[in-house]
C-alpha cells in the first residue's frame, strides 16, 4: 500500500454510530411529545423519518438545500403523516432541538472505532475530521463518544462554507489541515460524498463499505467492511 501522511476521516456512519444513536433518540422523541395520540404504530413515524432524512441530506449535500430548510423539513414531512396533528413550523423546530440534543449525548460508536484510533494514532499519521454535520451538534458528539482528541483538525462543511463532496470543501480542507492530495488518504462510508468528492479533489481513497449489500460501484483504490481491516492496510 502506497504510504501516507494525513488521512481525512469521515464522522457520521464511519466512527460515530450516527444511524444507531438516532434510533434511539427518535424513540425519545416519540414518547416524550407523546406521537403515539397520532399515529397507529411508532415504526410509521420512524420509517417516515428515515425516508425524509435521506432524501434531504442527499440534497443538502449537493447544496440544493439549507440548513434551515433540512431541520424543519426533516421531522414535517414524518410528522405530517400522523392523524389529527397541527404540523406547525414551531413544533418541527422543538422536535429537532430535542432531537439533535439527545443525538449529541449518545456514546455508541460503530464497532472498532476506539481500537482503529488508537492504532492510527500509535503510527503517527495525521488525522483530521471531514463532515457534513452541523458545527456545535459534531462537537457534542466527538465529545461524547470520546473521538475529539484523536483529531489534528476538525473540517465541517459550515466552516467550508460547502458540503462534500465539493472542490470546495476539500480545497478549505488542504488548507485549514496543510496536507496535499498526493500525501492524503480519505476514509468514508458514504460512496457519492466521501469517496467520489476525494477522488475528484486528486485523492487516493478508501470505501468503508458498512453493510455490503453490494460492493462499490466502480473501481476504486481500498475497500473494506470492517474498521478492524483498516488496520491490516494501513
Amino acid at each position: 500500500m502506497k504510504s501516507y501522511s494525513n488521512l481525512f476521516i469521515d464522522f457520521d456512519d464511519t466512527l460515530y454510530d450516527t444511524h444507531g444513536n438516532a434510533i434511539i433518540a427518535l424513540t425519545e422523541i416519540y414518547e416524550a411529545f407523546h406521537l403515539e395520540r397520532y399515529f397507529d404504530q411508532p415504526q410509521e413515524f420512524y420509517d417516515a423519518y428515515w425516508k425524509a432524512n435521506i432524501d434531504l441530506w442527499g440534497q443538502y449535500a449537493k447544496g440544493e438545500i439549507d440548513r434551515d430548510f433540512l431541520i424543519v423539513e426533516r421531522f414535517r414531512r414524518p410528522l405530517s403523516a400522523g392523524h389529527g396533528l397541527d404540523v406547525t413550523v414551531d413544533l418541527c423546530l422543538r422536535i429537532s432541538d430535542a432531537f439533535l440534543d439527545c443525538c449529541a449525548d449518545k456514546p455508541g460508536v460503530v464497532d472498532g472505532a476506539h481500537e482503529l484510533m488508537d492504532y492510527l494514532k500509535g503510527k503517527g499519521y495525521r488525522m483530521h475530521l471531514c463532515s457534513n454535520g452541523f458545527h456545535e451538534v459534531q462537537y457534542k458528539k466527538l465529545r461524547a463518544c470520546g473521538l475529539k482528541d484523536y483529531f489534528d483538525t476538525v473540517i465541517l462543511s459550515e466552516d467550508a462554507g460547502a458540503n462534500k463532496p465539493s472542490q470546495q470543501f476539500f480545497d478549505y480542507a488542504f488548507k485549514l489541515s496543510g496536507a496535499k492530495a498526493e500525501n492524503t488518504l480519505m476514509i468514508g462510508d458514504n460512496f457519492d460524498t466521501d469517496i467520489m468528492g476525494a477522488k475528484r479533489a486528486g485523492m487516493d481513497v478508501l470505501f468503508f463499505n458498512r453493510f455490503p449489500d453490494f460492493p462499490a460501484p466502480q473501481p476504486i483504490d481500498y475497500e473494506v467492511t470492517s474498521l478492524r481491516d483498516i488496520m491490516k492496510l494501513l
